[in-house]
């Protein structure tokens, strides 16, 4: 059943730096970090990859840049130290796999991805998902490949205080958010996969909806994947990605009506903010968010493609 329309869609986050504060050569920075993932995804389905490899290339490349909010570029908690969830599912199976609060880890999403293939478990957390990336040869980086000079700054003005830092503070000079990528390939299987490194100033091990199935991440061959990205305390209390395929499988709405749905009302309603993007068996492609924008791209095997910040 070759050579159906595939398709893959990318976010960097929602709830952008405001218009004013972003420079023609940081706007030029993202859109070419956004491009390069997007394509590395596109060609893992130009030739007959599978949505999962797919996903997982294009996430790993967002975490190797320091520009967005995971791995590389992962914000600072509360001690002054970096804590990083993915998750990553496969909506042919359903089989998922997530992982929280774990640290040195260059690239998350990976071992989201390898508690799936080669554990029975779904969702490690803390030292265990030290213990398990151990045991699975992983190198445990030293503290400073994550050190930044903006999120050193940005957690230096909040790091005595109570509070913390979403994706969207207008506060912050430079962009923090979610990563996350979802795509169908060629045999109409469908990906999804987060990776972030939370909030910043972040305390007592807080955990978003990043690497929460059902509610940052979630794919289902039946209906959609879905990648969220804002106010995650939210998105768990909305269970966003699960709702969205709710919508389609019970009511039989489209993938563009659901999406806009659980965004622009359900989300709202309870006073949640950010986006997400998904894509079902078809290929067809759903970006929406109720923020000042969302770092986020997408590309078919039709032609179409787009590389966006703001509405």
């Amino acid at each position: 059943m070759k050579n159906k329309k595939y398709s893959i869609a990318i976010h960097g986050g929602a709830g952008t730096l405001v218009k004013g504060l972003m420079t023609a050569e940081l706007e030029a920075a993202y859109k070419a970090a956004l491009e390069n993932a997007l394509n590395a995804g596109y060609t893992v389905l130009g030739t007959g990859g599978t949505a999962l490899d797919a996903v997982e290339v294009a996430v790993k490349l967002l975490e190797d840049t320091p520009l967005f909010n995971a791995g590389k570029g992962s914000v600072f908690t509360a001690e002054g130290t970096h804590e990083m969830d993915a998750s990553i599912m496969d909506g042919k199976s359903l089989k998922a796999g997530a992982v929280s609060l774990i640290t040195g880890i260059k690239n998350p999403v990976a071992l989201a991805r390898d508690i799936m293939d080669n554990s029975y478990h779904v969702f490690l957390a803390g030292e265990g998902a030290m213990a398990f990336a151990k045991s699975n040869g992983y190198e445990i980086l030293d503290p400073t490949y994550f050190y930044d000079e903006v999120r050193y700054q940005q957690w230096q003005g909040i790091k005595d205080s109570d509070s913390f830092q979403l994706d969207h503070s207008v506060k912050k000079d430079g962009k923090f958010g979610t990563v996350g990528a979802v795509a169908c390939d060629q045999n109409g299987n469908t990906a999804a996969a987060t990776s972030t490194g939370g909030m910043t100033n972040k305390k007592w091990g807080r955990v978003g909806d990043s690497p929460m199935i059902g509610a940052g991440t979630y794919a289902n061959n039946k209906t959609c994947a879905v990648s969220c990205t804002g106010s995650g305390e939210f998105f768990i209390r909305g269970v966003v990605g699960y709702d969205v395929s709710c919508l389609m499988e019970y009511k039989g709405w489209s993938l563009q009506a659901a999406a806009e749905e659980v965004i622009n009302h359900r989300i709202l309603k309870i006073g949640g903010d950010g986006g997400l993007i998904a894509v079902d068996a078809q290929g067809n492609i759903a970006m929406p968010f109720n923020t000042e924008g969302m770092y986020g791209g997408f590309r078919t095997s039709s032609g179409e493609k787009l590389i966006a910040i703001y509405k």
